[in-house]
């Protein structure tokens, strides 16, 4: 860890040259555009490929439990689990770990080359998938899961930061999309992968080929990100000098970048005394209840339309594919108007909705499966969004690297809480666990409405004590982070 004074003296001749260029540069002029335009599309192709081949698998890994209880792995090693209770628990394990991780691993991901623990993560969460398959009873298996959960940790909170290194906060909303879409993708194809699977007749369990087929592929994928994905913009050899220089430009672009790895503590103090990270993480708690859940149990859900197991698998497809075209395009909606809090509310809703339609009404088929659309878009989009939202809110790094992994540990909670409002002695109604994802698909929505309007307000009101700032000037927030006098929240 370094003090700002000792970051404030690694300035480098990179960053002085920058500082000369930013201040005579002007963003209007149409071939620095065109430069721009050109990086960004450099970018996108190599980040965005990575990355979200990275979260595909990831997600595959952690979500085709629920997959894996209709191809036979409680009656192999769990003695039938008549309750469910016990797969319940190997279900949240993993968040448990995910949970206590996500915080230090996020902030000391900082002190590290980003394609050197992008890449360890991602070798590590496929090595405990694929040993998932060797598990022959409970402890076996929640063992693994833990594992899984502590290098997810790594990944997932890490991506919003590194985004932020690249990525302006008109470009970031689309961007995670993309990125988080691939859950949804994860999805509708572990539905594909476990239906497919489940017509194989191996010389072991389908449950087991299931894990390894999903498991072997995220340790390839760790050894390409170590040869592939980028490095900070001030350190990475993907860039030319003069793709150096925009790219610096546009990290600090109404903020201010860090260089190199350092962790200014005061903003790490800072994270945990704002109200709007916790506020944030009840709305993500909420989410997150609803996202566990659907992941785990929406093909058990399916068979209680009087769909076959083998049927309920590929009827999850559909669901997902809609979830990922609609968080796409609220986010691209997002990012045009600057604005996330009222399209998050909306989403929430849209969620509230699916599931108050499952506790309503119990006879008409068309309708309940039409619910499960409600709550994969609602839930998928709201996620997306609330990730980007903070990835730029927060002002320093070192506070987005201690506050996004904050109201996601939050959030995991309710993940916790998902996997075990689902028990096999409530089916087929589940009353309890429908009403529960309603009631915080619709605090969630609230939540937002309330930050939204904050930040509006705190806009408003440094507007009238400092003026507008332009937006594309380098904003000071080594000291003050997201508190600095010019820096603008996007609501």
């Amino acid at each position: 860890m370094t003090t700002d004074a000792k970051h404030d003296s690694k300035l480098t001749a990179e960053d002085e040259k920058l500082e000369v260029s930013s201040e005579g540069s002007h963003q209007t002029d149409p071939e620095r555009l065109l430069e721009e335009k050109r990086l960004v599309r450099k970018l996108d192709g190599r980040i965005l490929p990575i990355a979200c081949l990275l979260y595909l698998f990831a997600y595959l890994d952690r979500s085709n439990l629920g997959n894996a209880r209709l191809q036979g792995l409680p009656q192999d090693i769990l003695g039938g689990d008549k309750t469910g209770i016990l797969f319940d628990w190997i279900n949240s394990v993993f968040f448990f770990s995910y949970i206590l991780c996500q915080v230090p691993a996020t902030v000391a991901s900082k002190l590290f080359p980003p394609r050197v623990w992008m890449a360890t993560s991602a070798v590590g969460w496929g090595v405990s998938s694929t040993l998932m398959s060797t598990a022959f009873g409970f402890g076996g298996m929640m063992t693994t899961r833990v594992f899984l959960g502590i290098f997810e940790a790594g990944f997932g909170p890490a991506i919003p930061l590194y985004f932020s290194l690249f990525y302006t906060k008109a470009e970031m909303g689309l961007r995670m999309a993309y990125w988080f879409g691939f859950a949804a993708v994860a999805g509708a194809f572990g539905g594909l992968l476990a239906f497919g699977i489940q017509n194989v007749h191996a010389h072991i369990q389908n449950w087991r080929l299931l894990f390894i087929v999903e498991g072997i592929p995220a340790v390839l994928l760790g050894v390409l990100t170590l040869f592939f994905l980028p490095n900070r913009p001030e350190s990475t050899t993907f860039f030319n000098e003069r793709e150096r220089a925009i790219a610096l430009d546009r990290m600090n672009r109404a903020t201010s970048g860090d260089t190199g790895a350092v962790v200014n503590r005061a903003h790490v103090r800072m994270a945990f005394k704002d109200w709007r990270i916790y506020t944030g993480g009840v709305i993500y708690f909420g989410l997150n209840c609803a996202l566990a859940s659907i992941s785990a149990f929406l093909p058990t859900i399916l068979t209680t339309l009087h769909f076959t197991n083998a049927r309920a698998q590929l009827l999850t497809v559909p669901p997902y594919a809609v979830a990922a075209v609609v968080l796409v395009s609220f986010s691209f909606a997002s990012d045009r108007l600057q604005s996330r809090g009222i399209f998050m509310a909306t989403s929430c809703t849209i969620g509230a909705i699916g599931y108050l339609l499952l506790l309503t009404v119990h006879e008409n088929l068309h309708v309940r499966y039409f619910a499960c659309f409600c709550i994969t878009s609602g839930t998928y989009t709201t996620i997306g969004l609330i990730i980007a939202w903070f990835a730029h809110n927060l002002g320093s790094e070192t506070k987005k690297a201690t506050g996004i992994p904050m109201f996601m540990a939050i959030g995991q909670c309710g993940s916790v809480l998902g996997s075990h409002i689902y028990p096999k002695t409530e089916g087929p109604k589940y009353t309890k666990g429908f009403a529960i994802g309603c009631g915080l698909e619709f605090l969630a929505a609230i939540c937002c409405i309330i930050l939204s309007v904050s930040y509006r307000m705190e806009n408003a009101r440094r507007d009238k004590l400092y003026g507008r700032p332009d937006p594309n000037a380098r904003v000071d927030t080594h000291e003050l982070a997201d508190k600095a006098p010019n820096f603008r929240y996007m609501p």
